[in-house]
């Protein structure tokens, strides 16, 4: 591409502005002044005691650069599509499985297939409540640029729950009770076979 060529009104605009500037001396910019005052040292910053009971406890907060919500976090804002009432006794881990599968260890070629065979076969049975369990996940991530997040097939199964052919056949998907297998588990409740 070739360079064009500046013109008259240009070059005058030019010359004013070289007029006005100074020229800079790089021996003056960094040195440093003697008269200067020392920098103040940092603040070290503590944490807030709160006391609860008779035991002081610090109140920290844990600071994360991940602005994208944790997946618990993502499942109790998740508006609750059955009945409150089982609901809230399915959350106490009052309600019992009718049907379980352990996809805990699989890869994800394995799991897919056979988490949708296990949903399909249930719901043709007329089974309503069923327990899905993946396991917590394998810390993997070793620090490096792109985060890692642990447990593939945790979060994996939400989302191949809420996709179809599954999702036509699921009402509401939420982490188990700890009796149940607590975050490495979700109970799947599946709509009336009609």
């Amino acid at each position: 591409m070739r360079r064009r060529r500046l013109n008259d009104d240009d070059l005058a605009l030019w010359r004013r502005v070289t007029e006005r500037t100074e020229k800079l001396e790089l021996n003056k910019l960094f040195t440093p002044e003697i008269d200067a005052p020392a920098p103040a040292p940092p603040q070290i910053r503590r944490a807030k005691i709160t006391l609860q009971g008779n035991k002081p406890q610090p109140s920290v907060k844990k600071r994360s650069n991940d602005l994208r919500p944790t997946l618990s976090e993502q499942m109790k804002t998740a508006p609750v599509q059955m009945d409150h009432k089982a609901f809230g006794k399915l959350k106490r881990g009052k309600l019992r499985p009718e049907g379980r599968i352990d996809l805990h260890g699989m890869t994800l070629d394995r799991a897919h297939p056979a988490l949708n065979r296990f949903i399909m076969d249930a719901h043709a049975r007329g089974k309503r409540l069923v327990l899905v369990i993946t396991g917590k996940g394998k810390r993997r991530d070793e620090g490096g640029p792109i985060p890692v997040r642990d447990g593939v097939l945790r979060h994996q199964v939400p989302q191949w729950l809420s996709m179809p052919p599954l999702s036509a056949l699921v009402l509401q998907i939420t982490q188990a009770h700890v009796s149940h297998g607590g975050g490495g588990a979700y109970y799947v409740y599946l709509r009336r076979n009609r």
